[in-house]
């Protein structure tokens, strides 16, 4: 009776050329921008409505809408529509990031940090406030004006969602030889440093799904992260439970 044959002794299948690997994952890499646009443009343009005529309902501006309640209802509709746009333009800068390289140039610091307290300013409720700690003359950094703005906006959103009741996030820097430190501080409960580098993958929460009294989706500090690294600066966040949460940005300095 003949053996059976042996799996082991089978060739094993061909592996692709480098050449082909290489365009199949750009190929990929293509599809998947391709259906980020798609996506965001369909989810987009009726969002767009939602907003628009939400925001005539609440304002009343074709008059009384009746009962109170209709009024109430319309703000739930818009607050909810301005959450899911802020989604979708996070999942899109997700996939136009990676990989991506930004122009920098020499980048002054004070009116980056005034644009981004501005931007983040929505997110400064329950008696939460930012504040500046007092420096000296701070030199030009090496950043891309956009990335910059987007970085300190987004650290400073995540400092307020996780600060306690009337609590601070402070802004500060330390200017040493080559480059400048700018920290973001907030005096919330903190996590676990176990969890930091999880913080870092998009979906991810410092707070469990079930029990967090936040919400988000978890892709700021991973927008964050890409943005200094496609503009050659540094992320690095340290926490302690109890002692908060400090992101550190390290820029180098323009010559």
């Amino acid at each position: 009776m003949p053996s059976a044959p042996d799996p082991a002794a089978a060739p094993a299948p061909p592996t692709p050329p480098p050449r082909r690997r290489r365009r199949a994952a750009t190929a990929l890499e293509a599809q998947k921008h391709a259906f980020l646009r798609l996506v965001s443009h369909e989810l987009r343009t009726p969002l767009n409505s939602i907003l628009g005529f939400s925001e005539i309902l609440s304002a009343e501006l074709y008059g009384p809408l009746g009962a109170p309640q209709y009024k109430e209802y319309a703000d739930i509709i818009r607050g909810s529509g301005k959450k899911l746009l802020r989604l979708v333009n996070q999942v899109l800068e997700i996939g136009r990031l990676e990989g991506l390289e930004l122009d920098v140039g020499p980048e002054a610091l004070e009116p980056a940090f005034e644009s981004a307290i501005s931007s983040a300013a929505s997110d400064f409720v329950r008696g939460v406030a930012p504040r500046v700690v007092a420096h000296g003359e701070l030199p030009l950094v090496l950043a891309d004006p956009w990335g910059l703005r987007t970085v300190l906006a987004h650290l400073l959103q995540n400092a307020a969602m996780f600060a306690p009741d009337d609590g601070e996030v402070r802004l500060r820097t330390e200017v040493s030889p080559g480059h400048v430190d700018v920290f973001v501080e907030d005096d919330g409960e903190g996590v676990d440093p176990a969890d930091l580098p999880r913080l870092m993958l998009p979906f991810e929460q410092g707070q469990n799904a079930l029990v967090r009294r936040v919400e988000g989706a978890g892709l700021g500090l991973p927008i964050c992260e890409l943005t200094c690294r496609a503009m050659g600066a540094r992320l690095q966040l340290t926490c302690a439970p109890g002692k908060g949460l400090t992101a550190r940005v390290r820029l180098k300095t323009a010559a």
